[in-house]
């Protein structure tokens, strides 16, 4: 352990603190809030590299001073969990008053942010089909995590809820109407961190604004007064822009091409589509965009050749929610690229003036996202 020892870190002094669990493919992003402005921080954190020796636990106080730094094996979210809740014994002695859990799918039935139940439970259960990368390892979670704080209420905050306000047009998928009628539509996803956004603007949201949250995983969404009309990503999270390694969206054909010349099975599709794909499928075995940007330096070609669609892939929804919406008034970017890299930012603008949307333009904005604030937020509203 590194940093200051319990007795010098933060406390929550009967501030009612609420615990935020955040799950990745292979990471647990936490935050826990007290009540103030705004769902004040008082300490975060994440254990890293989950299933890795390399893995690492570590957790921050609001200023970003290091509470607790170490390293060693997590074999799984549940450990990593675990491991988290002993720590969080030093800084809050009498545990959270509400746990949030940030869940990516929940299928046709759980579309808004909720407490969980044993109901609600046995529904998000009912819809592993829809999403079987994520839903598991979230019921996983909120398992081990109800085992670990039973005395206070569990929230499922939904990450596709924003999305729920899409008009039918938007929804609604050229299948035959019994898919349809069976939940099998767009959903769209990243709406907490939507949520956040149109949150921190308040009274400074336009009418016609179009949201980038990009990193590993990136979609666009057209917001019109502060709902969304439209969004990138589909039925998964799969579509829409390339992305770190998950391919975005296809001609279905491609897949029956692989299914026919490969003998492809669903699982097998469903891994090649999340994790073989993308930026990485396109040069050759990188995703980060960091080390993408440093390759091309270096003359790389296919280093270039995958920023240059994922840049381009990006611009082209710009484009289509601006005729959508009529216009846009503000293009915000988020996410890990999004906030960070303005050689990306310039290159999706590029060619954007016309809509007066080019990287110069006061209409082009960044802010960072807070999808663990946000929940911490419905948590507390649903308390009430």
């Amino acid at each position: 352990m590194t940093g200051p020892g319990p007795n010098s870190s933060p406390q929550s002094n009967g501030m009612r603190p609420i615990l935020v669990l955040n799950s990745g493919s292979s990471s647990l992003k936490f935050g826990v809030f007290v009540e103030g402005e705004d769902e004040r921080l008082l300490f975060e954190g994440s254990a890293d590299g989950i299933g890795r020796a390399d893995g690492s636990l570590t957790i921050r106080s609001a200023d970003g001073a290091a509470l607790l730094a170490e390293d060693h094996l997590l074999e799984s979210q549940e450990q990593a969990l675990q491991k988290l809740a002993g720590a969080l014994a030093e800084y809050i002695s009498d545990g959270p008053v509400a746990v949030g859990h940030r869940v990516v799918h929940g299928g046709p039935k759980l579309r808004e942010h909720q407490q969980i139940t044993p109901d609600m439970l046995q529904q998000l259960k009912a819809a592993v089909h829809f999403a079987p990368l994520h839903i598991p390892q979230a019921l996983a979670l909120i398992e081990q995590a109800q085992k670990l704080f039973p005395q206070c209420p569990h929230f499922a905050c939904f990450d596709n809820a924003f999305h729920r306000s899409m008009p039918e047009i938007a929804r609604r998928l050229p299948l035959p109407a019994r898919y349809f009628d069976e939940g099998v539509m767009h959903y769209g996803f990243h709406g907490l961190s939507y949520e956040s956004i149109v949150h921190r603007l308040g009274d400074r949201l336009p009418e016609r604004a179009i949201f980038a949250h990009l990193g590993s995983g990136s979609s666009l969404a057209a917001v019109r007064h502060g709902r969304s009309i439209d969004t990138s990503m589909g039925l998964t999270p799969t579509g829409g822009v390339p992305m770190g390694t998950r391919s975005g969206d296809l001609d279905p054909g491609v897949l029956l091409y692989m299914m026919r010349t490969e003998s492809m099975n669903a699982d097998a599709l469903e891994s090649l589509l999340n994790r073989q794909c993308g930026l990485a499928a396109l040069s050759n075995g990188e995703s980060d965009m960091q080390e993408l940007l440093e390759s091309e330096r270096a003359g790389d070609a296919s280093a270039e050749l995958a920023i240059d669609a994922f840049a381009t892939a990006v611009r082209k929804y710009v484009g289509a929610y601006c005729a959508l919406l009529g216009g846009a008034d503000m293009l915000v970017f988020t996410g890990g690229i999004g906030q960070h890299s303005k050689e990306i930012r310039d290159r999706i603008c590029n060619g954007l003036d016309f809509l007066n949307l080019g990287s110069s333009s006061e209409r082009v904005t960044v802010l960072p996202t807070e999808e663990e604030r946000q929940i911490a937020r419905h948590c507390r509203a649903l308390m009430q």
